[in-house]
């Protein structure tokens, strides 16, 4: 008999809030590990982290003007400025999950700023996966179909009846539902031929009715005179469409070796529902699965999870854009930028030769205020202040204790612990510590500056 993977957790403790948080946030604090568990499990997740929130305000009027040859010369500034605005939504997330599902969906539904050129484009797609972060995903591929970017990232603005583009149709098929060995050449050709017809016209799609095959069509064993919805249809009525999509989010949230028995029960909600996404989140957040000792650390952060936790995790404001974007840059993730259609594969390609080094470099910048190269980094951390918000913090072993039990997933060896507290100590007894002693805050910046460069705090 096959386990019921999909069994609610019975602990709803601090060991199960870190993880929730941390695989749903980007970054958080001992003050949200308490706010969690001042509600219930089901609480927080269902009126809080799924919870709808109305659409943030755009980056500029700019997003409103039909995009041409007049102010193409803006597009570089406004695509800065559109990197910007998604750190600020990153960092105002709240208890929220919408924002990293918004970037679940940008590496799903793969467009790429360097091809689709105008920052209203992508503006427009970005808001669309938030507006539909826990909608329906039958509805939210129905829309990707004739998303303006979309349609012009794979072709599917010049796909029309006289020359047929495969290019979306296949990966509509092979990345966005299905998967590899459900659907055939053919089936590709023919959701070609129903996708045809749509350009981009100013800020929108535009369905020009001469230029759609109007022929029957036979895709994925039925046949008919489909549309560009229609075929969506089908593609959602099969049993593979949902167990593709949950090795996607498992993949993603869970795990980077999917368990095929909780993908395949997971697929069973999905489809329940009728894709409706805010149930399976629901679900998964819940599971016992989810919150077992394998799962909880096992994942290693994003590079721009990795970039913006420590904002959340240390209290830090003002900050700086260009340094976020340089780093997102060296650590290969630039927003709204993935390197192809596949996006970002994540995990262990997240460290390298050149990232790890990199991401050693930029905590240390964010603990000493300094950046890399040069210059005066605005957010960094206050050491005696972030020291002083714990209630150990005038007693050096307990304050390392606690410390890293907050800011680590993984856990860590006594030796690695005994190894912080002698360099927060540097020398000095300790007995003798004290967050008031003149020697305090160069001590504090050794310690958090060894305590971010540990590979534990790679995971998440």
């Amino acid at each position: 008999m096959k386990s019921n993977y999909l069994q609610k957790i019975n602990a709803w403790d601090e060991a199960a809030a870190k993880h929730i948080l941390s695989r749903t946030l980007f970054g958080f604090n001992k003050d949200d590990v308490d706010f969690a568990l001042s509600n219930t499990l089901d609480n927080f997740v269902d009126k809080y982290l799924l919870a709808d929130h109305e659409l943030p305000s755009p980056p500029g009027d700019w997003v409103n003007e039909a995009p041409s040859r007049d102010n193409f010369d803006q597009n570089g500034d406004r695509n800065k400025d559109l990197v910007n605005w998604w750190f600020d939504q990153i960092l105002a997330q709240n208890y929220s999950f919408r924002e990293k599902m918004v970037l679940f969906f940008h590496n799903h539904y793969v467009s790429e700023v360097v091809v689709v050129k105008w920052a209203q484009y992508m503006y427009m797609q970005n808001q669309l996966f938030r507006e539909n972060a826990f909608g329906n995903l039958i509805e939210l591929t129905k829309k990707v179909n004739i998303d303006p970017a979309m349609l012009i990232y794979l072709d599917g603005r010049n796909n029309n009846e006289n020359k047929p583009n495969e290019n979306y149709a296949r990966e509509l098929l092979e990345l966005f539902t299905i998967g590899i060995g459900n659907y055939t050449e053919t089936d590709i050709q023919e959701a070609a031929r129903a996708l045809t017809g749509w350009v981009v016209f100013g800020l929108g799609p535009l369905f020009i009715q001469n230029r759609h095959d109007e022929g029957e069509k036979t895709f994925l064993g039925e046949t008919g005179n489909f549309n560009h919805e229609e075929i969506v249809d089908i593609i959602f009525s099969k049993d593979e469409t949902a167990n593709f999509l949950c090795r996607k989010l498992y993949a993603n949230f869970i795990h980077y070796e999917p368990n095929e028995d909780y993908v395949s029960q997971l697929a069973n909600v999905m489809r329940e529902n009728n894709y409706e996404f805010k149930p399976v989140l629901s679900t998964m957040l819940k599971s016992e699965f989810f919150h077992s000792e394998e799962i909880r650390g096992a994942k290693i952060k994003s590079s721009i999870e990795f970039l913006v936790a420590p904002f959340r995790e240390f209290n830090l404001s003002d900050p700086d854009y260009t340094y976020l974007r340089q780093g997102s840059t060296v650590l290969q993730q630039v927003l709204f930028n993935p390197p192809d259609v596949k996006g970002w594969e994540g995990q262990r390609k997240w460290i390298s030769t050149t990232t790890y080094p990199y991401r050693n470099i930029y905590t240390d910048s964010i603990v000493t205020g300094t950046k890399y190269p040069q210059g005066n980094l605005s957010h960094k951390i206050d050491a005696i202040e972030f020291a002083r918000s714990f209630e150990s913090s005038e007693k050096a072993d307990k304050f390392v204790e606690e410390v890293t039990n907050q800011i680590l997933q993984f856990p860590l060896s006594q030796s690695k612990k005994d190894l912080l507290l002698e360099i927060m100590l540097d020398g000095s007894d300790i007995y003798d510590w004290s967050t008031y002693d003149p020697q305090a805050e160069t001590r504090l910046k050794g310690f958090f500056q060894a305590l971010l460069r540990l590979p534990e705090y790679q995971l998440a």
